[in-house]
């Protein structure tokens, strides 16, 4: 397993734009298959996007065109840059690593972030 810390959560108008950053422990992470999932209040948590070890993408339709996941190996990292958010996007946004590139089932991720707090204001 490891250890995930996300960040750059925060209140954004409709239409703006936030990056979040999801930092990795573990001299492995470039072998994990890696993940987005957000989770409204009542909701189950959803998946939002994907990379794998070979940097594969892979979004739910909600979001394809608007968010965009990537890496940095050398930095232990993984992004999820935000543009055109909705007041739909609102959320508690999870960091997820796995041994499976692209998974979209929370099942197939062993390890999670704490999660951070994505409000959108119409």
């Amino acid at each position: 397993q490891v250890r995930l810390v996300e960040s750059g959560g925060g209140l954004v108008q409709a239409g703006g734009s936030l990056r979040l950053s999801c930092a990795a422990s573990g001299r492995t992470f470039s072998s994990y298959g890696m993940g987005w999932f957000r989770q409204a209040p009542g909701k189950e948590r959803e998946f939002v996007a994907a990379i794998s070890w070979s940097h594969s993408t892979y979004y739910a339709d909600s979001v394809k065109g608007r968010f965009t996941i990537s890496r940095d190996n050398a930095k232990n990292t993984v992004y999820l840059q935000m543009n055109s958010l909705k007041p739909e996007d609102t959320a508690v946004y999870y960091c997820a690593a796995g041994l499976v590139g692209g998974a979209t089932q929370t099942g197939a991720y062993n390890s999670w972030g704490q999660g951070t707090q994505v409000t959108v204001s119409s």
